[in-house]
Order: structure tokens, then C-alpha cells, then sequence
């Protein structure tokens, strides 16, 4: 029982960072009639301090999610067809064979390539298959010899992701900070241009100190930002736009991941 694994995760120390809801899009109905289908499961994602750093690739899920920040319910369809695995007699091999795309999700979430993935009750190495797929390390722990014979088999077939394809959105907390003032030292700004705000709506000039002005009002990007929409805070990277060559308006953040490229910041 899930609430009970969370219970006993909890006395011994673990810090819980969420629970995920898998949303199961085909459900098998409840025959008997006697209960309520069940129609999802919880997995939980749990430190092992509530100091502990864990990964997760916020960056790459918004990607994955187009754009939107990941939620905790995910809409997964069961293991079903060429996926599902058959024994000799063409049944299934394992009952609860979970879909590769869930631990997809999973691995994606939390951890990088390279890293070591530990699965204690393996089944028929879903886990690992997923994890051999995209670069991570595995190690599998399952008792009964059928299901071991199945997730050799299984783990032999599978091709790992490598290149280009295994590279994921980096984080932008994980890069190396670049102050404002930095693009005007690299030139790709200088005092007196004009930033713009989406759709030109609001204007200002940057100074000698980069900062900007605009009106009776100056201060950073952020802070300005800020003040012209009358919010709380700001992204000044996002918020701001420069004037290409073509008069187009194109985000002051693009200059930033330029200067990155330049000074080998990536």
C-alpha cells in the first residue's frame, strides 16, 4: 500500500517533495461492481533529508510539457500491444507491467545521464529498460528467475539515446550567473540604447552604470520592469527587448545565452 510505504519513508527521515498522480487513460474496469475503478496510482518523490538537494530538471519538463510547468498529474495510458511482455505461451508476462513512457517521465524528472538508477523490485525491467534508453546507470533487483530471464532479454534489445538526442533544456539556475552590465562591457550593448517592453508598449534607455530610466523612474532591468507593470517583481531578461537590424524586438535574454557562447559559459 502506497500510504503505508509513505508512512514508513517518513519515520525514517524522508522529506516527501511530491506525490504524482499517474492518470491512467484505459483504465481495466472493476468487474465485480463493488468498488470504484481504479483509474490511477501515486508514486511518490521523496528526499532523503528535507535538506537533501534533489534533482530535478524543471527545465526540460516545461519543454516536455510545451512550455507549461509540469503538474503532478500526469495522463499515461497502460502498457499495452508491442510493449507488453509475453511468455511462452503468449500471455502476459508480468500483471503490472508498467509503461516505459511513465518511467520516461520519471528519469527525466530526476536525474541526469550517467546517473545510477536503483529499482528493488524490478519485474520485468522497465525501469532498467528506461534507463539503459536514456543513458543512466541500472540496477535491477528482482527474486523470481522468470521475470529476471525477461529483463535480460528485454535490456539486450534496447538501444541507448546518445548525441545531441540525449540533451535536455539546462536549468538557468545552474548557469553561471551574468550580470546586466556584462553585455555592455562585451559591446553587444551600450549606453543610450533603447529597450523596449513587449509590443512597445514602455521604453527606456540604458546608463553608464546599466541601469535604465524611463520618465522620473530608473533602477535595474528587474526593478524597472517591476514599476512599469506595477508588479511585485520582474524578469528583466524576459521583459526587456533590444531593436534588431530588422526593427524587429527580440528578448535582451537572447544576448545573455550569446555572451554565454562566447565566453564558454554553457
Amino acid at each position: 500500500n502506497i500510504f503505508r510505504v509513505g508512512a514508513i519513508l517518513q519515520d525514517q527521515g524522508f522529506w516527501i517533495q511530491n506525490d504524482v498522480i499517474w492518470l491512467k487513460s484505459n483504465p481495466m474496469p472493476n468487474f465485480k461492481g463493488t468498488r470504484f475503478q481504479n483509474a490511477h496510482e501515486t508514486l511518490i518523490w521523496a528526499g532523503k533529508s528535507e535538506r537533501s538537494k534533489c534533482t530535478f530538471n524543471y527545465d526540460a519538463l516545461k519543454v516536455f510539457n510545451e512550455d507549461k510547468q509540469m503538474r503532478s498529474d500526469w495522463l499515461i495510458p497502460l502498457c499495452t500491444g508491442g510493449e507488453r511482455l509475453k511468455d511462452e505461451d503468449g500471455k502476459k508476462a508480468h500483471p503490472t507491467q508498467k509503461p516505459e513512457s511513465l518511467l520516461h517521465r520519471v528519469l527525466l524528472a530526476t536525474t541526469n545521464p550517467g546517473d545510477t538508477v536503483l529499482d528493488p523490485f524490478s519485474g520485468t525491467g522497465t525501469t532498467a529498460a528506461a534507463a539503459k534508453r536514456l543513458g543512466r546507470n541500472y540496477i535491477g533487483i528482482e527474486r523470481d528467475e522468470t521475470y529476471a530471464r525477461l529483463s535480460r532479454a528485454r535490456l539486450k534489445s534496447i538501444q541507448p539515446i546518445d548525441g545531441e538526442a540525449l540533451e535536455t533544456e539546462k536549468s538557468k539556475k545552474s548557469l553561471p550567473r551574468v550580470p546586466f552590465g556584462a553585455l555592455l562591457d562585451s559591446g553587444w550593448l551600450k549606453p543610450g540604447d533603447r529597450l523596449f517592453s513587449p509590443q512597445r508598449r514602455y521604453q527606456a534607455r540604458i546608463r553608464v552604470d546599466g541601469s535604465l530610466t524611463t520618465g522620473n523612474h530608473s533602477g535595474s532591468i528587474h526593478r524597472l520592469g517591476a514599476h512599469v507593470q506595477q508588479a511585485p517583481a520582474c524578469n528583466g531578461w524576459t521583459y526587456w527587448h533590444y531593436e534588431t537590424e530588422k526593427r524587429d524586438l527580440a528578448p535582451i535574454d537572447l544576448l545573455r545565452r550569446r555572451y554565454r557562447e562566447e565566453m564558454g559559459l554553457n
